[in-house]
């Protein structure tokens, strides 16, 4: 399974909002996520607005179109679209490469196999798509 961490920005002065809509999200909401693939997923908040993302997924574009595709995540995305700087909930988010991950350095140190799924360039998509 393959780990995605992102990056993008909600408006600071929302942010309180911003986490409470995430404290409560829909249960057809989280069902969906979890439907379409989505494993683990987090989202950590920093005070100036930055939100960093983090999935696992057997394949996360995949999981992106099948989320893209369903009515209760278009009903998200337009619930959430006054929280994000900019644009709106059409502004780009960044994916980030891995770069360091104990298991796997654990695992090539002792000798172990090593399962290795990482993109080889961050990639940006736009968020709620």
């Amino acid at each position: 399974m393959a780990r995605t961490m992102f990056r993008f920005r909600v408006r600071p002065d929302l942010l309180d909002e911003y986490r409470e809509a995430h404290a409560a999200v829909w249960p057809e909401m989280l069902r969906a996520l979890h439907e379409t693939g989505w494993r683990n997923y987090s989202i950590f908040t920093a005070p100036d607005g930055e939100v960093i993302g983090y999935v696992e997924s057997d394949d996360i574009t995949a999981a992106r179109e099948a989320m893209s595709a369903l009515a209760v995540n278009e009903r998200w995305q337009a619930a959430m679209a006054r929280y994000f700087a900019g644009a709106g909930p059409d502004e780009r988010l960044v994916e980030l490469n891995e770069t360091f991950h104990l298991e796997t350095q654990l695992a090539a140190a002792d000798g172990r196999p090593i399962a290795v799924d990482r993109q080889a360039q961050p990639r940006d998509y736009p968020v709620g798509r």
